[in-house]
């Protein structure tokens, strides 16, 4: 197991969640103690606590996305009509490389992310190299041509562990997919339980 990947599940015994439900978590193999000489003597959150870990689980889950961006896609959830926790799950759920994820394309949002970073995704016809990029209903994601044989990309579509969700339509064979809508929070496949309504609150104070 390369150090990357070690430093991945790292964040799942950290916080103590398989987050993204993989047979390789040390979690799906009941190692549940965090990391660390004193892992095992964690003690109750406080409200805080819990706040920041909610937070924390959800940053983590989408690939560890930073800080900056984080808190920015927070904003915009706000400023928009509507729950503000559902927003903030909507525009997740819009970043390309979530999409790419969600496409079986990748067998991780890091994954994902590296794929597009080096160019083999497309949308709308256009390559594009931007895993935060904002999906729109209706966009065309797509493998390019020259990638369609790459093996990390054949083996994620497929990895029998997750399924494709119903507001993303994808034809493996073609290596082509649509963003059909926005999920809200009930939608979104999760193998833990996320709290974004607790995100808020942690934003809010």
């Amino acid at each position: 197991m390369t150090k990357r990947i070690e430093a991945k599940f790292k964040i799942n015994r950290r916080l103590g969640v398989n987050l993204w439900g993989r047979g390789k978590s040390p979690l799906a193999r009941g190692k549940e103690t965090p990391p660390g000489q004193h892992g095992a003597r964690r003690k109750k959150p406080s409200d805080f606590g819990t706040q920041l870990m909610a937070k924390q689980k959800l940053k983590g889950y989408y690939g560890n996305i930073s800080e900056k961006q984080f808190r920015k896609l927070y904003d915009e959830a706000v400023r928009r009509r509507g729950d503000t926790s559902e927003n903030l799950i909507g525009l997740l759920e819009r970043r390309l490389d979530a999409v790419v994820y969600r496409m079986k394309l990748a067998v991780s949002p890091f994954q994902a992310r590296q794929i597009i970073n080096h160019g083999h995704i497309q949308v709308n016809g256009k390559r594009l190299n931007i895993a935060s990029y904002q999906v729109k209903d209706g966009d065309v994601i797509s493998v390019k041509q020259k990638s369609k044989d790459l093996a990390i990309i054949l083996e994620a579509t497929q990895s029998p562990e997750r399924d494709v969700p119903d507001y993303i339509e994808i034809d493996h064979k073609d290596m082509k997919g649509t963003f059909i809508r926005a999920p809200k929070l009930s939608d979104v496949p999760y193998p833990c339980q996320m709290e974004p309504n607790l995100v808020i609150e942690f934003y809010s104070r």
